[in-house]
Formats: structure tokens, sequence, C-alpha cells
């Protein structure tokens, strides 16, 4: 029996979970949280983590820590991405950490970043034979993996993070359509890699892993459902009609009317529209008429992978 610390340190949020493991299988988790950090705050265009960012994230490490040690942990495991790894000054982030704290962080690049997600979601969500699309939008990349029950066919990282487009578009409140346009017609272009391996490997669904997929659902729980229905399941099928709908109000909405909308976290209203306008370009552009969402993201593949290794 083992309790391990894992530490996700990515370009919004420092995320923490940790789980006991039972006979190198059964697993029960003990703590599952996340904190604001804006890491990437005014500092992923000129790739630079700026002193008060610095500084913020810091001082979620130390919350992070304190937390995971009341649980007595064997190890603790930090993995770093987007913000950390294309900074300038990421590497001395990474040692001011295990000089403060004695956390060895591991910055990885998109690829593995892109894997890591692959397994968490594999584990939270009910895969066959099909293959399907997964998209995990962070705040400083957006990783793409095409893959089934078995097997990644493709994998890809962009930088394409919804805090790194909003730093790079800075829209209105509430967004022009004009910018909406120029945000779409800078993504195809982008995505070029993604539509590409589509021609080899067809998707017949998207899967969101997790962030501005779980706010969506529960804007959506809540606006037509019961917020109930997310409690206790790792992975949610969405209805199409409901996502249009919150996206026709989302990308009409000011950031003062997001931040009274139920099922939308603070730290999500500046960035879920772009991620909504993200989202609907790739159901559109990839012909997917089924979407799912899975809870479960990197720091849960950390985890599975641990597991599997033991």
């Amino acid at each position: 029996m083992s309790t391990i610390a894992i530490i996700d340190l990515g370009t919004n949020t420092f995320n923490l979970l940790v789980a006991k493991i039972e006979n190198g299988e059964n697993t029960k988790i003990l703590i599952n949280t996340k904190l604001p950090v804006k890491l990437g705050e005014g500092g992923l265009l000129n790739n630079h983590i700026t002193p008060a960012a610095f500084e913020r994230g810091i001082h979620a490490i130390e919350q992070h820590t304190l937390n995971a040690k009341r649980f007595y942990p064997d190890k603790i495991i930090a993995f770093a991405t987007s913000a950390i790894r294309s900074a300038i000054n990421g590497k001395d982030f990474v040692k001011e950490i295990k000089q403060r704290f004695n956390i060895d962080v591991q910055i990885i690049d998109g690829e593995r970043e892109a894997e890591l997600i692959y397994k968490g979601v594999r584990k939270a969500v009910p895969l066959n034979e099909d293959i399907s699309l997964i998209m995990d939008i962070g705040g400083g990349s957006t990783e793409f993996i095409l893959g089934n029950k078995n097997n990644i066919f493709w994998k890809y990282s962009f930088n394409l993070g919804a805090a790194r487009l909003l730093e790079k578009f800075n829209p209105s409140n509430p967004i022009l359509l004009c910018e909406v346009e120029a945000i779409r017609n800078y993504l195809k272009t982008a995505l070029n890699p993604l539509f590409t391996a589509l021609e080899e490997f067809p998707a017949r669904e998207l899967i969101g892993s997790s962030g501005s997929f779980d706010s969506l659902a529960e804007m959506i729980a809540y606006k037509f459902y019961n917020p109930d229905i997310l409690n206790d399941t790792t992975h949610y099928i969405f209805n199409l009609d409901d996502f249009y709908h919150i996206h026709n109000i989302l990308i009409k909405s000011t950031k003062e009317e997001r931040l009274k909308m139920k099922g939308l976290i603070s730290m999500r209203v500046d960035l879920i529209v772009i991620s909504s306008i993200f989202i609907h370009l790739i159901l559109q552009e990839c012909n997917l008429n089924k979407m799912r969402l899975s809870t479960y993201s990197l720091k849960e593949g950390v985890l599975e992978e641990l597991i599997n290794n033991n």
C-alpha cells in the first residue's frame, strides 16, 4: 500500500491529486483539487513567467504541498506543461520549487502530455474499437489524440491554449462577431496537421478532457437538467443542441454576465468563450456529431501509469 501525491502545474491552474494505492490496483482518491494560478498571464506571447505569476505559482505549490502532506504521501510527483516548458525562466521556476519544497518537477513535452491525457481519459470513459478524437484545452497548449480503447494512432500538442489565444486576440467585451471569425480562421490554419490526420484516422466523436468541458457540462446541467446528474461519474454524454445553445449564450455575453452564470467557476470566466469557439469549430470542421466529457485528464493518467508500472 502506498499514498501518492500528483501535482499538475498547468498554465491556468495547478491541480493536486492524492491517492492511496492498495495491492497495486485498488485506488482510493483522498483529495482532488485545483488552484487558479494564471501562470501564463501577461507572459505567454514573449515566453516569460512574470514576477507576479511566479509568486502566485510558488504560493499554489506551497498550498498544495501542505494539503498533500496531511495524508502523509510516500512521494510527491510533479509535472509541468506548456507555460513552464515554453518560458525562458521556466527552469528557474522549477529550481525554486526544488529549493523551497524539495519537489522535483518534471517538465514534459507536448507528446508526453498527450499520452498521459489519453491514459486518464481511457480510465474515465468507456472506449471501444472506434477511433475517438480526444481534446484537452489547456491555458498554454491544446492536445489532440486520435485513439481507441487499445491504441493511440496520432497525437499532437498545439500552442493553442485558451489563455494564449486570449492574450493574442484580446477580444472585446462582449466578443465581436468579426473577432470570432478571426479566431476561427487562425485556428483553421493552425490545425492543418489535425485535419490531415483525421483523413487517415477518421473519428466518430469528440471527447473533451476536463477543464472547459467540465464547465460546459455543469452549465448545461444547471440550465436544462439538474447539477446532480454529474455527481459520482467520470464521464458525461452531451446533447449537442444543449452545447450549441450555451455556446450562443456565451459568445453574446459580457464578463459581468458570465460571472453570474450557474455552473461556471470564476477561474474560467475569462477563457470559456475562447474554449467554446474552439470546440464549436472542431465539431463543425471535423464533422463530429457526438461529444462526451471525461472528468479525468493528465494527473489521472499519471496515476494510471504508476499503477500499471507497479
